[in-house]
């Protein structure tokens, strides 16, 4: 899949978020690189050669405090290669992708692996 339709599909994925959500994702970039970088890689707690699909860089809602502001934006990157690597149809990237940037939005609002984890299983 060529770059442009990726981020396109990444666009289209937050644009199709709950309304709720979208309203409150303020101060926010979301943008798309091919691979992690190293340090990426160990902020997430990954080594090289581990497989990273997305990454939220920032300061969940749940942990700013009243005097939060005046810094830059929170950062979700969706990683390209290795979403294509793990599938194998343009139909199942566009479905990773729509997982990949709920997962790292669910981060931006506090959410952890923990929680995701059993949501995407069906648990409560």
């Amino acid at each position: 899949m060529d770059r442009e339709r990726f981020e396109w599909l990444v666009t289209r994925a937050v644009q199709a978020l709950p309304e709720e959500f979208v309203a409150r994702l303020e101060n926010i970039d979301v943008v798309v690189e091919d691979w992690p970088t190293v340090e990426q890689l160990a902020r997430a707690g990954l080594r090289h050669g581990q497989t990273l699909l997305g990454l939220y860089e920032g300061v969940p809602l749940t942990k700013r405090g009243r005097h939060y502001g005046l810094v830059p934006p929170d950062k979700i990157t969706i990683f390209r290669k290795p979403i294509e690597a793990k599938c194998r149809y343009d139909a199942e990237i566009t479905v990773e992708i729509k997982r990949v940037v709920r997962h790292e939005i669910a981060h931006h609002f506090g959410i952890g692996d923990a929680r995701l984890e059993q949501i995407e299983k069906g648990e409560d």
